[in-house]
């Protein structure tokens, strides 16, 4: 049975490029609330895009190593439907969390450690390319060929230097449910290139012709 990879645009920062992204037919949008990052949105105005977003788009909200009670207060102020989590977070603190939550990891020059412990505490895993001193937005992939040595205890978010170049081998390689998309189709950080989103979802539709992804567990 044919299945379909879902499509995450993250990064959000301007309420006509997030009306536009969703009308294009993605799945997520993803709103950063870490302060060093370059594309941080104010809570304010992420509420206001979110707000305005149709049904059945998910809004998912960034965070790195915040203090829970903040990331739920930002949770509910905002209506994020998804919390993605991009630091040291335990299984403990992904408990803690008033959203279901997908829970990042970074992938070097080997596979990241055992994430097994996250097992049913996480509605996905997202795995990123490792840079030093960067969360996540490295703009470059890492090798697919290292998740043939990890075992994934749940459904596989593929991030990481995905472009409409790129992103149908990705799928073709990695089988994932879903890819996270953000610099590789900016124009500069926080602001999308529309051309940019309508090749990658076509080469995402075409990979999804001749390939299976996992079922959401």
């Amino acid at each position: 049975m044919m299945s379909r990879t879902r499509i995450k645009v993250c990064g959000m920062t301007d309420q006509a490029e997030a009306t536009a992204i969703a009308a294009l037919g993605v799945d997520a949008l993803g709103f950063i609330f870490v302060a060093s990052s370059p594309r941080c949105i104010e809570v304010e105005k992420a509420k206001a895009i979110i707000a305005s977003l149709p049904p059945f788009i998910h809004a998912v909200g960034v965070f790195m190593d915040e203090e829970a009670a903040r990331v739920n207060a930002i949770a509910h102020d905002c209506g994020l439907t998804l919390i993605q989590l991009h630091g040291h977070e335990s299984p403990g603190y992904c408990r803690a969390m008033s959203r279901p939550v997908l829970k990042a990891f970074r992938i070097g020059e080997k596979a990241p450690a055992d994430l097994a412990p996250y097992h049913g505490l996480v509605k996905g895993f997202l795995l990123d390319t490792y840079r030093p001193g960067q969360a996540g937005g490295t703009g470059e992939a890492f090798n697919w060929e290292l998740l043939q040595r990890l075992t994934i205890p749940g459904p596989l978010l593929l991030a990481g230097g995905l472009t409409p170049d790129n992103v149908a081998s990705a799928i073709r390689q990695t089988h994932p449910f879903a890819v996270d998309i953000n610099s590789g189709v900016e124009i500069s950080p926080g602001r999308k290139d529309l051309g940019l989103i309508r090749q990658l979802i076509a080469e995402v539709k075409d990979a999804d012709r001749d390939t299976t992804t996992a079922p959401l567990k």
